[in-house]
């Protein structure tokens, strides 16, 4: 059993949020927010009130006796005492804070408006049910599987919506309890001890005793704060070993390493989750000793064991020598670098895959001999040609300590063209963890490492990278919340929801129908857009999957990028189908450039242009900028570098642009699928207007959408988010629509038409990757 420090954070932050939930709680009245969730929860169908009435059991003395003899049932005697105590202490803190503090007072008006109550005119603060269950899935964390875990607090979710249901307390009671018992089983770990936090070192010389090894010296090797805890120890014996405690599971395979297998463009070997640390612990033993009988240097296991009370560990054979985290270029050389592909080749050819060849578990020992450790993410069977991934892995590591072009050598020395070839996909960055991008010093390292094995194999570089990356994530998440949880400001939030809830479902239909048609219509514009005819449902495909790739990219670059990729895989050069999307654009601004000046004729006096004026300062500042621009063209130096292969560009895409506009059908495909588009865009504005009952002009509901989607995608923000809302309810509102009835509609069309259809899109890209079509 050990004690962690940052329990310590955890408990000081339970305390925190307790104590700035009662001083919420002891604020007179109930906000919006928490009452709106109250009341939703109260208004759960009635055929579900039996279940309501069990779940809260599991928070009183029941779950208690239940979890407590369940644990002794299974032989887990300091589970069950861990569990009995925080329920106990659980119960006992709640019964002390409400002889303090009191029950949560309401007003009448509020009481009026619940459903069910089960404390008269007062609320519980906190939930004594939902404290206690908190305590006993925060105690008995450490002892169980990650599977239990997650049923344990399921359990806690669901005996805390069972008090808001039964009118037992309110939000904030309920919240401030469920993080009362957490801080109480964390309090009891620390008091107590538990799996999973630091072991201390006498209990590992113990372990270590019980299985026939007389430690006569430890150290303790330093490593990451959450890691396995590395011993190096010498026997009485006289032997060198070291010890791993693995003190909780690092091979979850959770939702991070399933998005990110979602989102690359490759299948990425599966990795199967570990069930206990002690699981992985004989799993990394199996590998290592199949690894040495592949003939790859290992640090040979000697045994596997367990504390008492306590977590796994192994105990591996010690080597004197330096990780290749620690060494420079210049001190590795090419006969190691040679004997770590070997080591790849070996692993491929025994059907054995590693997947954490970082430098950091590379050892070169005393004799200059590699010896690899750490087979925690290794994987037997498969094909022989599945250990790409661990080639592109090992090439990133190499690049960190060796550099780009030393790495790639020493690859295509050491292995047969086509398996570095097939590495390539592998080594985007959303297909590597970013255990082995945090090894590059550089973030274009990776970028060169890509452009170096195309060049010398004389291949192509994979054009396309997953669209999306954690600063447009970030964007998309703080954007979406703002939006939608703001501009309601402009009206009455409660109106809006209202409006909202009453809408009529066959004309949100239509809303969706309508935005999935915008979409296919951007196929015309592509089939109108290229000289040679193109496959019509391969285009249709992709151009769902542009509704993901360019609606979650700052100035829609997703979509320029993923449609040239497609052409590019068509045989297509990529100057000709950078002309096939610079004529898509042309179009694109010519059409909704006529459309907005028509849209803000219609609109009329919502757009004041006769009080539109432009200072002086800027017609000079264009002037001067126009003539800095003309000057440094005709120098020599802007005139031989930018301005001659520009024109050269220019005038291979003309040479690609003309002959399509003089194709009358092309032409035609062109124009109507850019006024489709924008048709059946607006249609879904009409039709959400239509939901809600909001009487309309639909000539002006027409052009207040043409005229926001333009003014909107002038701000830099992956899909307008956040201007074209705006845009939207102004313009609705200066039309004569009710503000309430504008903010409902805007938002709801967006989320139909707009960004629903990313969900398939992010279907039909993960198929189009996966059958090599972009």
């Amino acid at each position: 059993m050990g004690r962690h420090p940052l329990d310590l954070v955890r408990l000081a932050v339970s305390a925190g949020v307790v104590l700035a939930c009662l001083v919420v709680a002891r604020t007179p009245g109930v906000n919006e927010v928490e009452a709106a969730i109250f009341h939703e929860l109260q208004r759960l169908p009635d055929w579900s009130a039996p279940l309501w009435r069990i779940l809260p059991w599991a928070g009183y003395w029941p779950g208690i006796v239940l979890g407590a003899g369940l644990a002794l049932y299974l032989g887990r005697v300091r589970m069950a005492v861990a569990v009995a105590w925080s329920g106990v202490v659980a119960w006992a803190l709640v019964l002390i804070v409400h002889e303090l503090i009191g029950p949560r007072i309401v007003t009448a008006a509020f009481l009026e408006t619940v459903v069910r109550t089960g404390g008269g005119s007062a609320f519980e603060f906190p939930s004594l049910h939902t404290a206690v269950a908190a305590a006993i899935a925060s105690a008995a964390g450490p002892y169980v599987t990650r599977a239990e875990r997650r049923v344990s607090w399921v359990v806690v979710i669901g005996v805390a919506v069972a008090d808001l249901y039964l009118g037992n307390a309110l939000p904030i009671g309920v919240f401030a309890a469920a993080v009362l018992g957490w801080g109480v089983g964390i309090l009891l770990h620390l008091v107590l001890g538990a799996p999973g936090r630091r072991a201390a070192e006498p209990a590992v010389q113990a372990a270590l005793r019980q299985v026939g090894i007389a430690p006569a010296r430890m150290v303790r090797l330093p490593g990451r704060l959450l890691g396995p805890q590395v011993y190096e120890v010498h026997t009485t014996e006289g032997e060198h070993v070291e010890v791993k405690v693995v003190r909780r599971l690092h091979r979850l395979a959770g939702i991070g390493y399933r998005v990110r297998r979602v989102l690359a463009s490759l299948e990425v070997a599966p990795e199967p989750a570990l069930s206990t640390p002690r699981h992985e612990v004989a799993h990394e033993a199996y590998i290592t000793l199949l690894a040495e009988r592949a003939g790859v240097g290992t640090l040979p296991v000697l045994l596997a064991g367990e504390i008492e009370h306590g977590p796994p560990f192994l105990v591996r054979r010690h080597f004197d020598g330096r990780l290749l985290s620690d060494l420079g270029p210049g001190s590795v050389t090419d006969a190691q670098l040679d004997a770590l592909w070997r080591a790849v080749r070996c692993l491929g050819s025994a059907r054995m895959v590693h997947h954490d060849l970082r430098a950091s578990n590379i050892l070169v020992d005393g004799s200059g001999g590699i010896r690899i450790a750490d087979f925690t993410f290794g994987r037997v069977g498969g094909p022989r040609t599945h250990n790409v991934q661990d080639v592109a892995e090992l090439l990133v590591t190499l690049t960190s300590v060796v550099g780009v072009e030393r790495a790639v050598d020493s690859a295509i020395r050491s292995l047969p063209d086509e398996t570095v070839r097939d590495s390539l996909p592998h080594l985007q960055p959303v297909a590597l963890h970013r255990r082995f991008r945090r090894q590059l010093v550089h973030r274009t390292d990776l970028m060169r490492l890509r452009q170096a094995i195309a060049d010398r194999l004389d291949c192509e570089v994979p054009a396309f990278r997953s669209p999306v990356r954690p600063a447009t994530v970030a964007i998309l998440a703080a954007g979406g919340i703002a939006v939608y949880l703001l501009l309601p400001e402009v009206a009455s939030l409660a109106e809006v929801r209202s409006v909202i809830a009453r809408a009529q479902w066959d004309w949100l239909g239509a809303t969706v129908a309508f935005g999935m048609l915008a979409i296919l219509s951007n196929t015309l514009t592509i089939l109108g857009s290229a000289q040679p005819s193109l496959p019509v449902w391969r285009s249709i495909a992709v151009q769902v999957a542009s509704a993901f790739t360019g609606r979650t990219t700052v100035a829609a670059l997703g979509y320029y990028t993923i449609n040239i990729s497609f052409l590019e895989k068509l045989g297509m050069a990529r100057t000709d189908a950078v002309g096939v999307l610079l004529l898509n654009r042309a179009a694109t601004v010519v059409v909704t450039g006529l459309a907005t000046l028509v849209g803000i004729l219609v609109i009329g006096d919502a757009v004041p242009l006769g009080q539109v004026s432009i200072p002086l300062w800027t017609w000079i500042l264009g002037a001067s900028l126009l003539v800095l621009l003309v000057a440094f063209l005709a120098s020599p130096w802007g005139r031989t570098r930018v301005w001659q292969p520009a024109r050269a560009i220019l005038g291979r895409l003309v040479d690609t642009v003309v002959p399509t506009l003089r194709r009358p059908v092309r032409a035609l495909q062109l124009v109507v699928g850019e006024v489709l588009f924008l048709a059946f865009s607006a249609a879904g504005l009409a039709t959400t207007l239509s939901a809600i009952g909001a009487h309309y002009s639909l000539g002006a509901v027409v052009a207040v959408f043409i005229v926001a989607s333009t003014l909107g995608q002038l701000l830099p923000t992956p899909g307008g988010l956040g201007a074209v809302e705006g845009a939207l309810v102004a313009g609705l509102t200066a039309v004569g629509i009710h503000p309430t009835d504008a903010v409902a509609a805007a938002l709801t069309a967006r989320v139909l038409t707009f960004w629903l259809p990313v969900v398939p899109g992010i279907v039909a890209h993960r198929l189009l990757q996966h059958h090599n079509v972009i």
